[in-house]
């Protein structure tokens, strides 16, 4: 069995790449000539030259593997975005280019077993705020932000097209090893300073990369087609959960919580976003991270998940906070 990972360069990309290696699959990382290979060095690892955003390009490219190797078993879309300097690049990157590749795959007789796409629980947006309850796969997504709605097109377009095998995963935040946002948080306590948004409660969702991987996998396993499925490991925190752990697993004895008014984030994700724009670079704060941060209600009920893939994370987040701590202290990251 051979399984191709697109974005494979990335966090979570690599982790399933790593994970395929592990399973004994012939495992092919989707990545461009420029791309990073620091965490592809297994020497198991196949290599595919992709380029996502060139139709004319990636069909050569698809074409000379698929008469050279033959097609793709599996098929983890992982490639996209999640930030960017212009808004209409979330539509280019993370919707045009994922309708190409699978017209391309189509056109060329390369469909796989499976065609996983690594969405986001971003595609719901703000839902049940008031009374807090789940998401569940009955609700309508409701997406606030550019990188939602992108993501919304392209799981609207995967599951038009008829007998197409999708599954389909929205994991909420993904942190672990190798990941950069959450890492800025650490490096904030690690200042003795936490920041949070907002009076109202907060109900935030986790899921560790590795528990990520498994669910993916084991859909795989189950040979599961047209199926979407919410992520995370299964239980609800507030807002000062992940920040009180990471002062505990960094040796933090004091640490200052400063809350600011959601108008203050507003202010200066509108100005982080215009000068970050007018230096040619993207903002890790802006507006459409204001409104991720806006949002009150991040549960998701992965009943589904648990009950059809067997699904059981290993990681709750004490457990996922220490691991990644240690993984940031070996690599000199902090």
């Amino acid at each position: 069995m051979n399984v191709l990972v697109t974005g494979a360069s990335g966090f979570i990309g690599s982790f399933l790449v790593e994970e395929a290696v592990r399973r004994g699959m012939t495992a092919w990382a989707g990545v461009r000539a420029t791309s990073s290979r620091a965490y592809l060095r297994d020497e198991h690892i196949h290599f595919a030259t992709l380029n996502l955003d060139k139709k004319d390009l990636l069909r050569e490219q698809l074409r000379e593997h698929r008469d050279r190797y033959g097609k793709w078993d599996y098929i983890i879309h992982c490639a996209g975005v999640t930030k960017c300097r212009n808004k209409a690049d979330f539509d280019r990157i993370n919707y045009d280019s994922t309708r190409s590749f699978v017209e391309l795959l189509t056109e060329l007789d390369m469909v796989p077993r499976q065609f996983i796409y690594i969405s986001s629980l971003s595609v719901y947006g703000p839902v049940h705020e008031k009374d807090y309850r789940p998401i569940t796969e009955n609700d309508e997504p409701k997406p606030d932000t550019a990188y939602g709605l992108s993501k919304l097109k392209s799981e609207r377009y995967i599951k038009s097209l008829a007998d197409f095998p999708y599954v389909i995963f929205r994991p909420t935040g993904v942190y672990g090893p190798r990941e950069r946002d959450y890492f800025m948080m650490a490096q904030s306590v690690k200042r003795h300073v936490d920041v949070a948004v907002g009076f109202r409660r907060q109900v935030i969702t986790f899921i560790y990369v590795k528990d990520l991987v498994q669910a993916v996998y084991r859909a795989i396993d189950k040979g599961m087609v047209r199926r979407e499925y919410f992520v995370s490991d299964g239980f609800n925190y507030d807002s000062r959960a992940f920040s009180d752990l990471l002062q505990k697993e960094l040796g933090v004895r004091t640490v200052v919580h400063i809350t600011f008014p959601l108008f203050v984030l507003k202010t200066v994700s509108v100005i982080a976003e215009f000068v970050s724009a007018c230096l040619g670079k993207s903002s890790t704060l802006n507006r459409d991270k204001y409104k991720i941060m806006k949002q009150r209600n991040w549960q998701c009920d992965i009943a589904p998940l648990v009950d059809e893939l067997g699904f059981k994370p290993e990681y709750d987040l004490a457990r996922g906070v220490k691991e990644s701590i240690a993984w940031y202290k070996k690599e000199k990251w902090l």
